[in-house]
């Protein structure tokens, strides 16, 4: 079986799964994705060959670090990779998956996949393809497959961009014209897609800029040599919002182009470099945000007011149900059917708990968000950037949760 990797120019099919095909055809259609090659499913699948099929998931996750490559396979990585990295300053590369199963126009499989950022190295570069092959058999990803099917994964290795500000863009087709929701953040924009950062909010449409948000921008995440950090943003920067309104604009055009290329709405990840607009991602919107996702309420504070809390509407529906307090996978077995979840911040990690809980309310965190994003595929509400959520509502308390308004009440 052939080792070939595929330049992304060149990427077509199923071969190279859900995250690379389109990318590929931006790029031959000029637009600015940064350059890359794909490791295609033959490859994993001749990988996991080897593995015994009554080994159990945990099992093949741990094989699958270990299991014999094929041959060629480390000459033409590392071909591949001088080639990448020749002309790249910081001689990194973001290793993601491409799953055949993932964003697909029906399951976007939003985080469920590994993807290591700011990597150097053949040795490393390997490890993260095995990295994402692992994946396949993670908890979230097969709680989240039992809904849809589990597929073959290709890994795309691509140059890396050390970004200003990064962002994700929602791009609809709507009467004459398109809409476009982007929330932004500064750095890195890992903290935006797994709800760690709340972000700064637009909404665009033909007539221009026709809603803002600034959101909190506590922290930010950098690449510091073959590391990625956290840092704490200034006072300033947090109040200040992280794009111009020119940058908006472009955005909202960028993303009209792209959603025309590839046809009907889109789910775009783009990251800032200098002057240019990078686009990293490009798969189909699996379910539409709330008209009101884009609205930070006055009263965001933490304060009950009249036994309600506001925040962003992430997922619309209505739910009533005691709550339950989770802050990492030590809390998962106390969830029970029904429970709302109230957490500081989510991660891909917990989206088993989805299939369970009644709602998902967190402290921070943006609409377009990974969370998010897998709370309207699943059907329960979710309301995202409720400040002091956690110290405000008591575990086993009663709350009633709109994610239309992007309201949480107490109840009694």
């Amino acid at each position: 079986m052939s080792t070939t990797l595929i330049d992304l120019a060149e990427a077509r099919g199923s071969e190279v799964g859900g995250k690379a095909g389109p990318l590929a055809e931006l790029l031959r259609a000029g637009f600015d994705v940064p350059p890359g090659f794909v490791v295609p499913t033959p490859v994993f699948r001749q990988v996991v060959s080897g593995l015994e099929r009554t080994a159990t998931d945990a099992e093949r996750r741990g094989r699958i670090l270990e299991a014999e490559l094929p041959p060629g396979l480390a000459a033409h990585l590392g071909a591949a990779l001088n080639r990448l990295t020749e002309h790249c300053d910081s001689g990194c590369v973001a290793v993601r998956s491409s799953s055949s199963s993932e964003d697909t126009d029906r399951r976007s499989a939003a985080g469920q996949h590994h993807s290591v950022l700011g990597v150097r190295g053949l040795e490393a570069v390997t490890r993260a393809i095995r990295e994402c092959w692992k994946s396949t058999w993670s908890d979230r990803a097969l709680a989240y497959g039992a809904a849809g099917v589990v597929g073959e994964m290709a890994v795309l290795v691509q140059e890396w961009v050390d970004p200003q500000v990064s962002g994700v863009m929602f791009t609809r087709p709507q009467g004459s014209g398109d809409v476009s929701v982007i929330e932004a953040t500064w750095g890195i924009g890992d903290g935006l897609v797994s709800g760690r950062v709340t972000p700064d909010s637009w909404t665009v449409d033909g007539s221009g800029v026709v809603r803002r948000r600034v959101g909190g921008k506590a922290r930010r995440e950098d690449r510091l040599g073959s590391r990625i950090v956290w840092t704490s943003v200034s006072g300033r920067d947090r109040a200040r919002p992280c794009l111009s309104d020119d940058d908006v604009l472009r955005l909202h055009d960028l993303g009209s182009r792209i959603a025309a290329r590839l046809g009907g709405a889109r789910d775009i990840e783009w990251v800032l470099d200098g002057d240019r607009i990078r686009v990293v991602q490009a798969r189909p919107v699996t379910a539409e945000i709330p008209s009101r996702a884009p609205e930070l309420r006055e009263h965001h504070d933490g304060t009950l007011h009249n036994g309600t809390l506001h925040g962003i509407a992430g997922a619309v529906g209505t739910a009533t149900g005691p709550v339950r307090h989770v802050r990492g996978p030590a809390d998962f077995r106390r969830v029970r059917p029904g429970d709302v979840l109230i957490c500081r911040e989510t991660d891909p990690a917990w989206t088993p708990l989805f299939s369970v809980a009644a709602a998902v309310v967190t402290e921070t965190g943006g609409v377009l968000s990974h969370a998010a994003i897998v709370a309207r595929e699943v059907g329960i509400p979710a309301v995202l950037a409720v400040e002091g959520a956690m110290e405000r509502l008591a575990p086993g308390v009663q709350v009633h949760v709109d994610g239309h308004a992007g309201s949480v009440t107490r109840e009694g």
